[in-house]
């Protein structure tokens, strides 16, 4: 009687050797730069065995459909279209984790990173040099021929920020421009924010020195087609992010940021009191209604915009969420004057008592609107 035959991988046919090389994509609105970065990897891996992995976040512009057309002609070419989930971090991290080369790289699908340093950072990364090897726009030979003074500007501050903070090592922690072993980047993976837009500086915080980091320069070439994804929302993003990481990950970036629009909430409302009471000399207790109404919808459209952006309403489901963040919210405002009553109870000190009752609101309305408003499907 013949041996049954046990699954396992010992047991399938021979196949072709894997990749070596991993590179992923994110995409959003990238249709006419997608075949061109795929010619010009086509072009520099000549030599080495590769793989391109385009994660699309269902772009209007139908980018994930020109993917797959290079998919059917390319088998090295794959693409991850991803329905109901938006934001960079998430889409490398799925890009990652998707592929199986021993080394991976990411680089921005508008042609401005240059794809002609992969084959050195791959043998910096084979020869067992570094972890890392990170694109930088801060050390000498860096050339720009697209980025303007503003966002240059923005880049330093932030960069400035992070490394002060966080006590980043590398020089450019904010590059979008990087190669990582795998190994490395599964152990920390779990670790990482899937929201936001900076996945090398969540990276490097996250190891805490445990990287061995090489830095190359490169030349940051100019967008040939689409538009920017970066917004004045990005900076938002990016403190929420270090506060997470200052917090050690205990407090998630999502939180932050749902508490950071709630702050500028309370300044809308007491703005908007203000001006109701100065200026239209309307009743108190109306004043006060308006500028909540006015700051929960505030809040709602912030939140709607920068902290649920994977999950961002549009159409009927719009109003029906703001909607339900209304009722939401008016019940976190019984349960923070109930907490603030009860500490106040306990211990007579009016801002140790406020402060218990917003963080109990906060935390009520961030569960709550979890659940009714922001709903995974």
């Amino acid at each position: 009687m013949n041996e049954a035959i046990r699954p396992g991988v010992d047991n399938l046919p021979q196949a072709q050797e894997g990749p070596e090389l991993s590179v992923i994509v994110p995409t959003f609105n990238e249709r006419d730069n997608v075949t061109v970065l795929y010619r010009r990897l086509e072009a520099t891996l000549i030599n080495v065995a590769w793989e391109v992995v385009f994660v699309d976040d269902n772009s209007p512009d139908g980018t994930w459909d020109v993917v797959r057309a290079l998919a059917q002609r390319d088998s090295r070419v794959r693409c991850v279209r991803r329905i109901g989930r938006r934001g960079l971090s998430g889409a490398c991290i799925e890009g990652i984790l998707a592929s199986s080369a021993p080394f991976v790289a990411v680089i921005d699908a508008d042609l401005q990173h240059d794809e002609t340093q992969l084959p050195k950072m791959l043998l910096l990364l084979a020869s067992d040099e570094a972890d890392l090897v990170v694109g930088s726009r801060y050390i000498e030979g860096y050339k720009s021929e697209g980025f303007n003074k503003q966002r240059a500007g923005a880049s330093a501050l932030a960069t400035e920020v992070a490394r002060k903070m966080l006590r980043v090592e590398i020089a450019d922690p904010m590059s979008g421009f990087f190669m990582i072993r795998r190994d490395r980047f599964e152990q920390l993976a779990p670790k990482l924010s899937v929201h936001g837009f900076k996945i090398l500086l969540d990276l490097v915080a996250t190891a805490h020195g445990g990287l061995r980091a090489v830095e190359i320069p490169y030349t940051f070439g100019a967008r040939q087609h689409g538009e920017s994804k970066l917004d004045s929302m990005v900076a938002l993003d990016f403190l929420g992010l270090v506060l997470a990481k200052l917090s050690n990950d205990i407090v998630s970036l999502r939180f932050i940021l749902f508490a950071m629009v709630g702050g500028i909430g309370l300044v809308v409302h007491l703005t908007t009191l203000f001006i109701a009471l100065q200026l239209f000399k309307v009743p108190f207790p109306e004043a006060q209604a308006a500028g909540a109404i006015v700051a929960m919808t505030s809040n709602f459209i912030l939140n709607n915009f920068l902290t649920y952006r994977d999950q961002r309403l549009k159409g009927l489901a719009l109003l029906r969420g703001l909607i339900a963040f209304y009722i939401v919210c008016s019940v976190g405002l019984l349960a923070n004057v109930g907490v603030a009553f009860s500490v106040y109870d306990q211990e007579p000190i009016w801002w140790l008592a406020g402060m218990a009752g917003a963080l109990m609101g906060v935390v009520w309305n961030y569960a709550m609107s979890g659940l009714f408003v922001w709903r995974k499907k």
